[in-house]
């Protein structure tokens, strides 16, 4: 983590008591649940991203990934491993399913 910065929040005396009763530190038990929270909300976002792909993105969810990384420049294919993972193609509406017509 880089440096730090002071702040202050009011939380109910009730709260702060709980965190007191299990952490000896709350500076470390409010920064580890800020931190999960954060890491919550990208992935909800990563979620939603996935329902809704940006407009830019419909080229790749179009063309499938095989050809999107076929399309790679020179030295950017050791990003993806073609192998790995399953096969999925994208169908309007449900968003990306597994495609069992593909190895």
């Amino acid at each position: 983590m880089g440096a730090s910065e002071r702040v202050t929040v009011t939380l109910p005396a009730e709260l702060v008591e709980r965190i007191d009763r299990v952490e000896r530190s709350r500076t470390r038990f409010i920064t580890e649940a800020v931190e999960q929270e954060l890491a919550r909300r990208s992935r909800e976002a990563l979620l939603r991203s996935l329902d809704n792909p940006h407009s830019e993105t419909a080229s790749v969810a179009e063309a499938g990934f095989g050809q999107w990384a076929h399309g790679l420049r020179a030295g950017d294919e050791g990003l993806i491993e073609a192998r790995g993972g399953r096969a999925v193609r994208w169908v309007e509406g449900r968003g990306w399913s597994e495609d069992p017509g593909e190895d």
